[in-house]
């Protein structure tokens, strides 16, 4: 089983990443201080890192440097709640494979692991289907039985998490996660809202309620 080490000192944010991880089948370890995350790194245990900026006793960048320095050559996708064009830059050059600042939606940190851990990444999945509906991930689009939908940037990521995961439901809290991130109000009906207006785009029988459970996406015509 991969295993990906999380080095990220902020509760909320360290057990966003770990439920999501795991969900997705990858074993998870979490440290919350930079001293802890150089000294596991470097065992050659973990087939990735996420790793943050702003951690405690060592920062992000010092535990990068000192992993390059002794030739780990371990995946490492670092996290930060800065905006600022030089941190993105002294990361990557610090020897960084990816970066990305906070607030982030979870699928978003998932597409950016797998790529990292894909070998061949000419076998990466750019169109997903289900049923007669089709979403293209490279040029972010999609159709409904060859039909061209145009769907909102929130739209188009909660379409992409029902058909990453065919057939099964996805509750509000999963669908909160995984499109919103963690920076959300769980009280919030707005994953409701989405799911009709998703019923106005591709047709109201795409979207199935499970009572008491969640949503699912139909990829088989409704029952007459």
């Amino acid at each position: 089983m991969t295993s990906i080490l999380i080095a990220e000192d902020e509760a909320r944010i360290a057990a966003f990443v770990e439920k999501g991880l795991r969900s997705n089948g990858y074993a998870t370890s979490v440290v919350t201080d930079g001293r802890s995350a150089l000294d596991l790194a470097g065992t050659g245990r973990f087939d990735l890192l996420v790793l943050d900026v702003g951690l405690p006793q060592l920062d992000g960048f010092s535990v990068l440097r000192e992993l390059r320095r002794r030739r780990h050559d371990l995946p490492v996708i670092m996290l930060t709640a800065r905006n600022d064009v030089s941190d993105t830059v002294a990361g990557l050059e610090g020897g960084a494979d990816d970066y990305m600042t906070k607030p982030f939606r979870f699928e978003e940190l998932l597409a950016r692991v797998r790529l990292r851990l894909r070998e061949d990444r000419t076998s990466e999945v750019t169109v997903l289907v289900g049923g007669d509906l089709q979403l293209d991930l490279l040029t972010r689009t999609a159709s409904v039985a060859g039909r061209s939908v145009a769907l909102s940037s929130r739209e188009f990521s909660l379409v992409e998490a029902f058909l990453r995961h065919p057939g099964q439901v996805l509750s509000r809290e999963q669908l909160l996660d995984s499109v919103w991130g963690y920076d959300f109000d769980p009280g919030s009906n707005v994953v409701d809202v989405y799911v009709r207006y998703l019923r106005k785009k591709l047709g109201p029988d795409h979207v199935e309620t499970v009572r008491g459970m969640g949503y699912r996406l139909r990829t088989a015509p409704a029952p007459s």
